[in-house]
């Protein structure tokens, strides 16, 4: 006798009927799930990128960089301040303001300014002369975003301790607080002048201001509107959650890094900050609490290397996940 000859009419309907249901149910699931990505909510939220997620200046020039993010849909572009390239000391304001109108002729935004100086010469260094040389460097930084035309410069404003710097003496905590607040207030007469906003960044790495509690006490004591925070949803992911910063800095935010974060791995170091949407960051959870404050600015991109091969992929990707991540793009 074959198998089947002891399935009975009723139980053959039966299975027919559970196959049946089976495939309606998984049907309605895909229906529903087109009809929420066809109601995702729509975000008013500029997208940039910054420089060096870019072969710059190896393999494409500042030109380049700026109308690949062009191409790529960004709406602006944060650069970067060094001490050799086409931001830097040796470079003044027409070499900026020329900067600036290749911007607007390419039809992208100077989003800010960025720079990784602050960590060769933090402004709560123990050594005078790397203070000096801080101060100095975030002055030229001022004008330099002045005369670049963007209001938003990036400043990191003290360091406890920098694990990637082996001859760093560390900084006690209250000197710490004491020299940052000297520093960014000797800097804030020249940025008020020139109607740039000191944006201070949150930074889980060099222990200082790890809360969002003491970032709103830091910035509150300055009582002026020039100076803010530039919030890096990266930055405390090791311990934190963005979301959780975000509705307690409120409208203190100036300008953001959009900087994907992995907590699978614990390496301490920048590798593991991902590609966009290749981390554990709860995106829809930072995206409703940027937009509850009533946040409309930037959101850059933060990578610190670009693909060694096809490195315009990087660009398209990252562009592609921001659309669908505010609502641009469904399906």
């Amino acid at each position: 006798m074959k198998p089947t000859d002891s399935l009975k009419r009723r139980d053959l309907l039966a299975y027919a009927a559970f196959g049946g249901t089976a495939i309606a149910s998984s049907v309605r699931g895909a229906e529903q799930r087109v009809e929420a990505e066809q109601k995702r909510k729509r975000y008013d939220m500029k997208k940039s990128i910054n420089l060096w997620a870019f072969p710059y200046p190896d393999r494409m020039s500042l030109r380049q960089c700026m109308e690949l993010a062009k191409k790529a849909g960004f709406d602006g572009i944060e650069l970067n301040y060094d001490l050799e390239s086409d931001l830097s000391p040796n470079k003044g304001t027409r070499d900026f303001q020329a900067i600036r109108r290749m911007a607007e002729e390419i039809g992208i935004e100077i989003s800010g300014v960025c720079s990784f100086l602050f960590w060769p010469y933090p402004l709560t260094s123990n050594d005078p002369a790397e203070r000096s040389k801080g101060l100095e460097l975030a002055g030229k930084m001022t004008q330099a975003a002045h005369d670049l035309g963007t209001e938003n410069l990036l400043v990191v404003p003290g360091a406890v301790h920098m694990p990637w710097r082996e001859d760093h003496d560390p900084t006690p905590n209250d000197i710490c607080l004491a020299r940052a607040k000297e520093s960014v207030g000797k800097l804030l007469p020249l940025a008020e002048k020139l109607g740039v906003c000191m944006n201070m960044e949150n930074i889980f790495f060099n222990g200082f201001l790890m809360s969002p509690m003491e970032m709103v006490d830091f910035v509150d004591s300055f009582g002026c509107p020039n100076v803010k925070v530039h919030f890096d949803t990266g930055n405390i992911m090791e311990y934190q959650f963005p979301e959780h910063w975000i509705p307690i800095l409120g409208s203190r935010i100036k300008n953001v890094h959009l900087k994907e974060y992995t907590k699978k791995g614990s390496d301490h170091s920048l590798e593991t900050f991902r590609p966009l949407l290749d981390g554990t960051t709860n995106w829809p959870a930072v995206l409703e609490a940027f937009d509850k404050i009533n946040y409309d600015g930037f959101l850059t991109f933060e990578y610190f290397h670009a693909y060694q091969h096809f490195p315009e992929a990087l660009i398209y990707q990252t562009g592609d996940s921001l659309d669908r991540m505010l609502g641009i793009k469904v399906g």
